[in-house]
């Protein structure tokens, strides 16, 4: 058995294994860059070593240094996680050189199928679906566009050895093409060192659905079910699921039995993951498709765990020491249901403009997973994997805590959050309830937006596509819809704490007993609404109706748990000058409680108007400027693209929203860029 593995990442992931390895009684290495000193692996390891600077090019992705790492240790084996070097065949050889085992599959294998153009033509050789399009060399644009147009729209141009959304581009014109195919190019040589691209036909109704595999060196391969991972953004996952609520045992059956082909056909073993695009139109459960095979650990293992029992990381560490597959294909059953929300440092509310900063405030729900930590441990990592218990429990798999940055330089995942249920609503349910306890200040975060999804009737109906996102908010997140009967909880909220504040003032001021009218009736305004409040000792009336409402709160509380009428509604608060913002379900409300003596005057106070920003083109997001198309005096019409600004290694091209003259321009080609930086103005 391996004794000490030095695990070949940062953050979440980097924990995961760790925490995974110290059960086994395994020591453990981190590695970290200068922007990682400090940071939960680092402290969780029983060694570290640092590697260098802050960009992964510097640190996280330099072979030698890990390896260097991994000899002055005694490490005998390395885990690489997911992303970085995870999938090069150069580093997996490398291990193999220098006498360490590489927690993962053989090298031979990652080089099979992480060429996207070779991975498909061994794929149909193995007897596995695959999607119609041209798996050559194109040449330039021209070539593109022939093969595009042969094809027939919508096509996907995708980098060949792409991955994790990136250097991907749907294209439903010639005129997408022809705009997209060097963008595809220069993302993927700027984020794989390879810019070959590939086209295929898009799928209509397409769902993004995955099958586990795990092998043993001895060649014994098994699947371990689906994932659904078809709600995606700019095709980076956000939402997965297990088991899909597509997906019928005679197809599981079909898609498991062509995975595990392929699987053999390439000599793999360890963990790994065939990605299928399947047909949502077609009923048939013949309509799947090989995408490509990921060949390491998914980030979305956790619910594959959750409804097999099983560690997926420990069945990884197992085979890498030589050790057999302990069971079967007909051992492997899938009990209850699981779904895994990915809490990424963005703003819904403002286009899903990446964040950077500072977590001011991180404390998660409660990891009530068999074995977790339990309550205490905030930025805890994560629980090892669950075992299946008949009742629904809430995990929480992170790398980050109170205090640290969410840097530029990587991933912009600061957690996932996985609920279990025996059924795909009751995992639902403990999602909403655990992302309204999810308290996460600093930075932008995406939690309403993803508990908005686990509201979503299209959601619970499981009608889900790879468009599910762009097709349900097509202006954007504006929050989750705020239903009358929530409205009316969160006032009564609002009136307890505006009555519990006002006594809390007034017992200090010493003038309480000259206010009593200001503790026990209300008039509060929210989301548009508003509701007249009496509280009494027993109860809550909110606009007639009365609720029994019970919670503990004291200024200054920026969680309140409360339980009304039985049921459970968690808010989380923060105090501003003249109302609160209260958070719950998936929106973000101003809230505001008056006296009745002077509620219809402060209604009629004048807001402060914003200033129009629309004759500029803002910066959605900070990165780097990479093209500037346009200059002052040129006409520019609705729909032009104006520029390029480049973050967190993809391009983002910026169009204008309407004809207009340029005025200025403020910034050049190789500027960087802040939120929000005027690029251009307008006359």
């Amino acid at each position: 058995m391996i004794k000490k593995i030095l695990v070949a990442n940062r953050g979440e992931i980097a924990c995961r294994v760790m925490r995974t390895a110290k059960k086994m009684g395994i020591k453990t290495v981190a590695v970290y860059s200068d922007a990682d000193a400090r940071s939960p692996h680092v402290l969780m390891a029983d060694e570290s070593v640092r590697l260098g600077p802050a960009p992964a090019s510097e640190s996280y992705l330099k072979a030698e240094l890990i390896l260097l790492a991994a000899k002055e240790t005694g490490a005998d084996a390395i885990h690489p996680g997911y992303g970085f070097l995870s999938e090069r065949e150069s580093f997996a050889r490398a291990c193999a050189e220098a006498g360490i085992a590489f927690v993962g599959p053989p090298p031979g294998a990652i080089a099979a199928m992480g060429d996207k153009i070779e991975s498909k033509k061994l794929a149909k050789a193995a007897g596995v679906n695959v999607v119609p399009g041209f798996v050559g060399v194109i040449e330039d644009t021209e070539h593109a566009v022939r093969i595009s147009n042969e094809i027939g729209y919508p096509v996907m141009m995708k980098a060949s050895a792409g991955g994790g959304g990136k250097g991907m581009r749907l294209a439903y014109s010639e005129q997408d093409v022809r705009e997209g195919f060097e963008a595809t190019k220069r993302e993927g040589l700027a984020s794989f060192g390879d810019d070959r691209v590939f086209i295929e036909k898009f799928i209509e109704s397409p769902r993004h659905i995955e099958i586990q595999v795990l092998g043993d060196q001895q060649g014994n391969i098994v699947y371990l079910g689906e994932r659904e991972c078809s709600i995606q953004r700019r095709h980076q996952k956000v939402v997965e699921e297990a088991p899909s609520p597509f997906v019928t045992p005679e197809m599981r059956k079909a898609m498991g039995e062509q995975a595990v082909a392929l699987s053999r056909a390439v000599g793999y073993y360890s963990a790994g993951t065939v990605e299928l695009i399947v047909s949502g139109a077609d009923t048939t459960g013949q309509g799947f498709y090989f995408l490509e095979m990921n060949t390491r650990l998914q980030v979305e293992h956790p619910v594959t765990e959750a409804i097999t029992g099983l560690d997926l990381v420990e069945q990884m560490i197992r085979v890498a020491s030589g050790e057999p597959l302990g069971f079967t294909q007909d051992d492997v059953t899938l009990t209850g249901w699981a779904i895994e929300n990915r809490v990424y440092a963005e703003d819904p509310y403002r286009g899903f403009l990446p964040s950077t900063g500072r977590l001011t405030r991180y404390h998660p729900p409660r990891d009530t997973s068999p074995g977790s930590p339990g309550a205490e441990a905030h930025g805890s990592c994560c629980g090892p994997a669950p075992e299946p218990q008949g009742s629904g429990y809430v995990r929480v798999d992170d790398g980050v805590r109170e205090g640290g940055e969410v840097s530029m330089f990587y991933d912009p995942m600061i957690a996932k959050l996985i609920t279990y249920g025996a059924t795909r609503d009751e995992a639902a349910d403990l999602a909403v309830q655990a992302l309204d306890r999810f308290q996460l200040e600093g930075v932008g975060n995406n939690i309403d937006f993803l508990s908005a999804i686990m509201q979503h009737p299209r959601f619970r109906a499981g009608a889900l596509t790879t468009g599910f996102i762009a097709e349900e908010y097509p202006e954007g997140f504006v929050g989750a819809p705020l239903a009358l009967d929530l409205s009316a909880k969160l006032a009564a909220v609002a009136a307890v704490v505006a009555s519990v504040e006002a006594t809390w003032a007034g017992s200090i001021s010493g003038q309480l007993s000259a206010r009593p009218d200001v503790s026990n009736r209300w008039t509060v305004t929210l989301g548009g609404n508003t509701h007249e409040v009496a509280i009494d000792q027993i109860m809550v009336v909110v606009d007639n109706r009365a609720m029994n409402v019970q919670f503990h709160y004291l200024p200054g509380h920026r969680l309140i748990e409360a339980t009304i009428d039985g049921e459970a509604l968690s808010v989380k608060i923060e105090r501003h000058r003249s109302h609160w913002k209260f958070t719950a379900r998936g929106a973000a409300h101003t809230v505001r409680a008056y006296p009745p003596r002077i509620a219809t005057l402060a209604r009629h106070m004048i807001e402060k108007i914003p200033p129009d920003m629309s004759r500029f083109l803002l910066a959605p997001m900070p990165g780097l400027l990479t093209q500037l198309h346009v200059q002052p005096g040129d006409r520019v019409e609705a729909g032009q693209p104006l520029a390029v600004v480049e973050a967190m290694k993809m391009e983002n091209i910026l169009r204008a929203e309407k004809a207009a003259t340029v005025k200025a321009a403020n910034f050049a080609p190789g500027d960087s860029l802040a939120v929000d930086a005027a690029i251009l103005e307008f006359e």
